[in-house]
């Protein structure tokens, strides 16, 4: 193993492929794409892995050419196209600067019109690049970025992450500006990654947007039950136990198998048991864990209303809901009529609370969903 960590049950970040579970199939489609200078957009619901794969396409890339530069970015964060840009050009000039002094201060200069301020992270000693421009420059300064990545002397590759962010950002055509300087970048190669299946479908299978067939399309799925089982199961072995497949199958059905749910709960076993062979292991961690986001999940019952709270719990409670506005389900939880439970479960969805999935609807967090279901 290139790394040993404490705990091979990885929740936050990417480590190495030694704590990566396959996706080999999924990696080679994404660098196969890049390579042959195709973008790609990956969709996904949240916490099935997509971050992880991007990242470990990433390691790939720069095991195979160390001068490649890589660039990740969530903009979930972001309201408006100028904290999109000064996302962007932070992230691009802290690798410059990374890459040593020289390299560094040229693209600095080149650059200036970003005002980057340099600082020193008092943790690490190196220097950390921010940029603040100004709202009224950002399309600039957008150019600006693009035309330094495409001078460049290297293969650049910039993953996008929850992109369907910039459908909601209050300027006017923020879609086709982005196409236009995108289509004529000659070494730079885009991931544009995004939960919201619907929104992502619009802006590249829509022919009246400005992305519209100009990416290859790749829906993540869970990964193999089987496959996962192998990969878990290995890392309690190396320290002298064992993950029965039973209780492994028990964790996968309850998370449908979502990657970082899983992850999570045997992050906690492994911490806690040599050896897991009974059931009841797995439902009290799994216990542990939703007491213990209690305090968040009470916080957020109270920013609903009681109808979007009794929506909330009802599914919950159902697990999924093919029918939310039914007689049957409206009487079966003692709601209102169909059309407040509608009214309540768009804003649900909207606030990504509850998803819709082929089967029905569903509470989008699984802790969330155990929590109200135990109410």
């Amino acid at each position: 193993m290139s790394k040993n960590i404490l705990n091979p049950f990885i929740c936050q970040g990417y480590e190495s492929p030694d704590y990566f579970c396959d996706r080999e199939e999924e990696t080679e489609k994404l660098l196969s794409s890049l390579y042959n200078g195709r973008n790609i957009t990956l969709v996904s619901p949240r916490r099935l892995g997509k971050t992880g794969l991007i990242l470990n396409a990433f390691h790939r890339i720069q095991s195979e050419n160390k001068d490649a530069v890589c660039i990740y970015i969530d903009i979930f964060p972001t309201q408006n196209r100028h904290e999109l840009v000064n996302m962007l050009g932070t992230t691009v000039l802290n690798d410059a600067m990374s890459r040593g002094k020289a390299f560094g201060r040229k693209v600095l200069n080149l650059m200036g019109a970003l005002r980057p301020m340099v600082s020193i992270d008092n943790m690490t000693g190196l220097p950390n690049v921010t940029v603040n421009i100004d709202p009224a420059q950002a399309e600039m300064s957008l150019q600006s970025i693009f035309a330094h990545l495409n001078r460049i002397n290297k293969e650049v590759f910039i993953a996008i992450d929850e992109f369907q962010q910039i459908t909601g950002y209050p300027e006017s055509g923020t879609e086709a500006l982005l196409r236009s300087h995108i289509q004529f970048l000659r070494n730079v190669h885009f991931i544009f990654s995004g939960s919201k299946q619907h929104l992502m479908s619009e802006m590249f299978l829509s022919p009246q947007r400005p992305f519209y067939q100009s990416t290859d399309i790749m829906n993540l799925m869970p990964l193999k039950e089987e496959t996962y089982y192998v990969f878990a199961n290995s890392f309690f072995e190396r320290k002298g136990g064992r993950l029965d497949r039973e209780v492994f199958h028990e964790l996968y059905t309850t998370f449908d198998g979502y990657t970082w749910y899983i992850q999570s709960v045997l992050n906690r076993l492994y911490e806690s048991h040599k050896t897991v062979n009974a059931v009841e292991q797995l439902h009290n961690t799994i216990l542990s864990v939703t007491e213990s986001k209690a305090p968040q999940y009470e916080s957020l019952a109270h920013l609903l209303t009681s109808n979007q709270f009794a929506v909330l719990r009802a599914i919950a409670k159902d697990d999924v809901v093919g029918e939310p506005t039914s007689k049957e389900f409206l009487k079966k939880h003692k709601l209102p009529s169909a059309s407040s439970v509608k009214t309540a479960l768009e804003m649900l969805v909207d606030k990504e609370l509850a998803y819709r999935q082929p089967d029905g609807y569903i509470v989008y967090d699984r802790f969330l969903g155990i929590w109200l279901k135990r109410l």
